[in-house]
């Protein structure tokens, strides 16, 4: 059976606040951790109402000091927005502060509109474009200094730092397999190349110092709750969510709606179901039938699980049906 990990986004309910969000991120963590999830990751999105993990390094820090054994990171840092140096010294800061335990996803979308973008990068001419040469040279900088080295990431040098590298199409995957890296593709949002990716990465795969073989995580959003109608009206906001991001209404999670995706257009319908098309929503028996043939359809060695629901309690006990399912199937193999 698949590793399970949290990916948190940190959600921002209406009615709550950033403070509210933080806090809940902690605690699901906490929760993660004494359910024996394997890593936690939270995500740099900019100039969204809903999402509390802008400042990504600082969120893994207030995380990783609040539990102990659990893995933390980042899923991920848009290596474009920020000069390579700098996120070495953010994470070689938090691997000297909690050795062993820190992981550096890397993706090259900007995490928000082009807008902000500009506001975060202030030049766009570079970026994306050098996205490989900035992976290099800030994987570098974790290599122990050399002689007459002149610019050094200090903290930084020496630390071990989990990189991976993150995508929704086949050119992460292309990257990740030609630098020998771990890759998690966002099929929670993105499933159209899920496929074709996979099986670039796989074939391409060169061994590295970093790792010897393929490792491939896929993102999947599961919403568990002891029914499948429960489960369904819990889904409904991030149903919501997706709508209003595609529609550029974004704002705050919204609390469930009964009835919502019956009642959409029929254009809203179908995007829902295709962009959610690997989500796996509904009771124990339901997510665990969901999970098993997921993980045999893709052979993902890790799933990054992600559940945007509105009630904190909620969201809590679906990821305690998640790790009981997954006990259960492991059990029986």
């Amino acid at each position: 059976m698949a590793v399970l990990s949290v990916l948190d986004l940190s959600p921002v309910v209406e009615g709550g606040d950033v403070g509210q969000a933080l806090a809940s991120t902690l605690d699901l963590a906490r929760h993660a951790e004494r359910l024996g999830f394997h890593r936690y990751w939270l995500a740099e999105h900019h100039n969204f109402p809903g999402i509390a993990s802008a400042a990504t390094s600082v969120v893994i820090q207030h995380v990783a000091a609040g539990t102990s054994t659990i893995r933390v990171g980042a899923g991920g840092i848009m290596l474009p927005n920020h000069a390579p140096i700098v996120i070495a010294e953010q994470f070689g800061t938090l691997a000297a502060l909690h050795p062993g335990r820190i992981d550096l996803g890397l993706g090259r979308a900007p995490g928000t509109d082009m807008l902000t973008a500009r506001a975060l990068r202030r030049n766009l001419d570079a970026g994306v474009d050098t996205f490989p040469q900035d992976v290099v040279e800030l994987m570098r900088y974790f290599e122990p200094a050399e002689p007459n080295q002149q610019i050094r990431a200090i903290p930084g040098e020496g630390q071990d730092v989990e990189v991976w590298i993150l995508g929704s199409s086949t050119y992460g995957a292309q990257l990740a397999a030609m630098l020998g890296l771990p890759y998690a593709f966002a099929s929670h949002f993105a499933p159209d190349e899920l496929e074709n990716a996979t099986a670039i990465y796989r074939s391409r795969f060169q061994p590295s110092d970093r790792l010897a073989k393929p490792h491939l995580m896929l993102g999947v959003s599961v919403i568990a709750a002891p029914t499948d109608e429960e489960a369904r009206l819990l889904f409904s906001s991030q149903q919501q969510a997706f709508v209003a991001i595609r529609t550029g209404r974004r704002g705050k999670l919204p609390p469930p709606l009964a009835g919502y995706e019956e009642n959409l257009d029929p254009q809203a319908k179908s995007m829902l179901r295709h962009t959610l098309s690997c989500a796996i929503v509904g009771s124990p028996d339901t997510v665990r039938a969901g999970l098993k043939a997921f993980v045999e359809r893709t052979g993902a060695d890790e799933l990054m699980v992600t559940a945007q629901i509105f009630d904190h309690a909620a969201r809590k006990r679906s990821y305690e049906i998640l790790a009981g399912v997954k006990d259960e199937i492991a059990a029986a193999a």
